[in-house]
């Protein structure tokens, strides 16, 4: 381990995210709000907290090992979600717990809440939500795409086999730097994109820019309690419905698009037409049980049946109506669905289809060598084999997370959450989608202490993909 090399890149991460409180505060300044002193002092605490720390190890360079990486990506995970939880501390009727779960929801773009009245609040608050998605989002994709494939986490390392051209060795430039640039330049230029058709659709353009933030990080937040149920307005849920797409597919994909000009990355991907199978075939199911079961006319069905399967099913978990509301198997549906989430490298959460192609192509890989025992299979993607160890990776994988499910899901049910509750609210979380049935169907701010704590530890699983952050609980891992 290297203490001196990990506190420097932490504090280091810190110092830049303090930066980010200065957007709230000068926007509380200018319309002259009563949390202007509270975004001023935390971001001039953290940065001088965050630079005293950093300071005597300044020049503590060295390369990351492999145990290097994990703890960088847990003990960093951990330091911002407390960090982004100061000026949360300060809201009135949040209490610590509060502000860590909202703050590592914003962080994980998670996007459940417990904070009420959003449309009461000062607007600096409501674009520092923003702000925390947005940049979760940022930190998603670069861990997805630069540093998790070199830590050959539960699968990642398939990169390795199945992207072309810049990726083929787990970068899309020759150096992981100029990796996360381009992918910033992405990221900044589809929200850009993204605000500007909001802003054309007829929202406001504070609330264009807020819900581009969201929308790009997958995240959910929104300005509104009613999110987008509030505009109700089928042009701005169209731009929506759009850019969640956009946003779920693997941004690897998006750069090599971008940078050559060509569609080949798109079109030679298996998972991509995954991706649009499922969400197709979900909407189609949500359209026809609203239509045959009179809920609603034929024309809305498919409005709010498309948004609803689309955000849960890239778990955005954004809303235009109370769909937790509607009859049958629908809400578990879409419940269930958001497990597959986006692409690989996407902002989305969830197993990610990838994997679930994976674990599908081997299941059937099994069954028909119980027809042919002495037969060879392979399991492909497009014509690339995928091998043995990338599939056991996957397995391992799915068998974690399915563990950790249940456990959490327990956990709660013991302290007296219902079972519909503590179902939906562990699958929004540990996928990332936030909003969840029963209790959680709106916020969790009625839940207690306890089980905020462990869904907050749920949205972390699932952000951290598993494997970084259970590997610490290990004795093998500290031993030298």
């Amino acid at each position: 381990m290297q203490p001196r090399v990990l506190l420097r890149i932490v504090t280091l991460l810190l110092a830049l995210f303090s930066l980010s409180l200065f957007v709230p505060a000068v926007l509380a300044w200018a319309l002259d709000e009563p949390t202007q002193r509270i975004f001023l002092l935390s971001a001039i605490g953290m940065l001088l907290f965050s630079v005293a720390l950093w300071f005597p190890v300044r020049s503590c360079r060295a390369e990351l090992r492999l145990r290097d990486g994990f703890l960088v990506v847990v003990l960093s995970t951990f330091a911002l979600s407390l960090a982004g939880s100061v000026p949360f501390m300060f809201t009135p009727g949040l209490s610590f717990v509060d502000a860590l779960f909202e703050s590592a929801s914003g962080l994980t773009s998670t996007g459940a809440t417990v904070v009420t009245g959003l449309d009461s609040l000062p607007r600096s608050t409501l674009i520092y939500r923003q702000i925390l998605q947005w940049l979760g989002g940022m930190g998603v994709i670069v861990l997805a795409v630069a540093v998790l494939p070199m830590l050959a986490i539960g699968g990642m390392q398939a990169y390795r086999a199945l992207t072309p051209g810049p990726m083929k060795f787990n970068r899309l430039t020759a150096r992981i730097v100029e990796s996360a640039r381009g992918l910033w330049y992405l990221y900044i230029g589809l929200t850009a994109a993204c605000a500007i058709a909001y802003w054309l659709a007829g929202m406001t353009a504070f609330d264009a820019i807020a819900h581009s933030m969201s929308t790009i990080s997958l995240g959910g937040f929104s300005t509104h309690d009613d999110s987008f149920a509030y505009f109700d307005d089928p042009v701005i849920e169209a731009v929506g419905i759009v850019f969640m797409l956009i946003a779920g597919i693997n941004f690897a994909w998006h750069f090599i698009a971008w940078r050559h000009a060509s569609l080949q990355p798109y079109r030679d991907s298996q998972e991509l037409r995954t991706y649009g199978i499922v969400l197709a075939v979900v909407s189609a199911i949500t359209i026809v049980v609203l239509s045959t079961r009179s809920v609603t006319h034929p024309d809305e069905a498919a409005r709010h049946g498309v948004f609803q399967a689309v955000s849960m099913g890239v778990t955005a978990g954004c809303t235009t109506t109370e769909y937790h509301r509607w009859p049958s198997f629908l809400p578990l549906l879409l419940i269930m669905v958001s497990f597959i989430g986006g692409c690989a490298g996407s902002t989305g959460g969830g197993l990610k289809v990838i994997r679930v192609l994976l674990l599908l192509k081997q299941a059937g890989r099994e069954i028909r060598r119980l027809i042919h025992p002495n037969a060879s299979f392979s399991v492909k993607i497009g014509d690339r084999s995928i091998g043995i160890d990338v599939i056991d990776s996957v397995w391992g994988y799915f068998a974690l997370y399915m563990v950790c499910f249940c456990i959490m899901t327990v956990l709660l049910a013991m302290v007296g959450v219902d079972l519909v509750t503590a179902f939906s609210a562990v699958a929004a979380c540990i996928n990332n989608l936030g909003p969840g049935l029963g209790e959680v169907a709106y916020d969790y701010a009625g839940l207690g202490d306890f089980a905020k704590l462990t869904l907050c530890m749920a949205m972390l699983i699932g952000r951290l993909e598993v494997f970084s952050l259970l590997i610490l609980l290990t004795p093998e891992f500290w031993k030298k």
